[in-house]
């Protein structure tokens, strides 16, 4: 399977695969900080708007990169029905839901400058990802965002393997992932250049979306 070159390949490619949606003003949504660079990318080539939805995930205690749930911008959490089985009872998951929220309210903080949040209502609302593992995160996301009654919710992925999107399909209108693969193991595995993206690097994106030259 092809790898991506980098975020900005996956981005254009990805816009090229929502080109239905261009002029219609999309409102682009990205969740921090690996799929901002794409949701830069997205809303200028879409003509539409660029905004973050802030969701983290829960992990196995000892193993935090393996995901039991995760919690939203409204500190509402959505665990696993294994999560027991891994040791994330009542307690421990309450503790963890309030760890991600004080992080998730330090980066709105951080990277909105003061800004409100854009209003999905009424909206095509596109969440992208840099790629999906579990889909614990962009499942957070997606209850979120449907609350604030978008007009239409699409989810855009460069990779995610198929039972991932299983779990997230019912949940949105529509669903573009570029690479399916069965032998999936990590996002990154699907780039070859994969590096983290800072806060300065965030911060600066979302401000030139914020406020674009005249």
């Amino acid at each position: 399977m092809r790898l991506f070159r980098d975020r900005e390949e996956a981005g254009r490619d990805l816009a090229a695969a929502l080109a239905p949606f261009r002029f219609s003003r999309p409102l682009v949504l990205a969740i921090p900080r690996g799929a901002i660079p794409l949701g830069a990318i997205l809303a200028r080539e879409l003509s539409g708007d660029l905004d973050i939805v802030l969701a983290r995930k829960i992990g196995a205690p000892g193993n935090p990169e393996f995901a039991l749930g995760a919690v939203d911008e409204s500190g509402e959490i959505l665990l696993s029905p294994e999560a027991g089985l891994f040791g994330l009872g009542p307690e421990e998951a309450e503790k963890a839901r309030l760890r991600e929220l004080a992080v998730i309210r330090e980066r709105r903080r951080l990277w909105g400058k003061g800004r409100p949040p854009v209003d999905p209502a009424g909206r095509t609302v596109i969440l992208v990802d840099d790629g999906m593992a579990t889909g614990s995160t962009i499942e957070a996301a997606l209850h979120f965002v449907r609350k604030k009654n978008p007009a239409e919710l699409v989810v855009a992925l460069p990779v995610a393997p198929p039972e991932a999107l299983d779990r997230i399909r019912p949940l949105a209108d529509r669903v573009v992932c570029l690479r399916v693969p069965e032998d999936f193991r990590a996002v990154g595995q699907y780039y070859a250049s994969f590096p983290q993206v800072g806060d300065d690097e965030a911060g600066g994106l979302l401000g030139r979306a914020a406020h674009p030259p005249g």
